[in-house]
């Protein structure tokens, strides 16, 4: 069993930044892909960025890309989302996610198997 914890989400204005944490309990964080999510009000979860075990392989949403980068380390048990000129559509739930079965880092929501409970990012215009 994995817990996940995320912190670090808030009101920015439009261009600034924020970095979002996401603490893991357990031993076995270091064999988990990992990704980050986000849900809009009135939208779908959707997958934002992932990285691999090692932190070597990443994927990103192309509405975040060059943007948004996404980091693990695997001593703190912890993985990033470094979020750069943000945008008023980028407001929204920003959950953590790990996926035990996998190398990997996918962008479906059915292959990971544990969530956090989410940080609130809001981007004023």
């Amino acid at each position: 069993q994995v817990q996940l914890v995320e912190s670090g989400g808030g009101l920015v204005q439009a261009g600034g930044s924020l970095r979002l944490s996401c603490a893991a309990s357990g031993r076995t964080f270091s064999n988990y892909a990992m990704g980050w999510f986000r849900q809009a009000p009135g939208k779908e979860r959707e997958s934002v960025a992932g990285n691999s075990v090692s932190g070597g392989v990443t994927i990103y949403a192309d509405s975040v890309k060059g943007r948004f980068t996404i980091s693990r380390d695997n001593a703190k048990n912890t993985v990033y989302l470094q979020m750069n000129s943000l945008k008023p559509e980028d407001t929204a739930v920003y959950y953590c996610a790990a996926d035990r079965h996998s190398v990997t880092p996918g962008t479906s929501l059915r292959t990971y198997d544990y969530w956090g409970q989410g940080t609130q990012v809001t981007v004023s215009a």
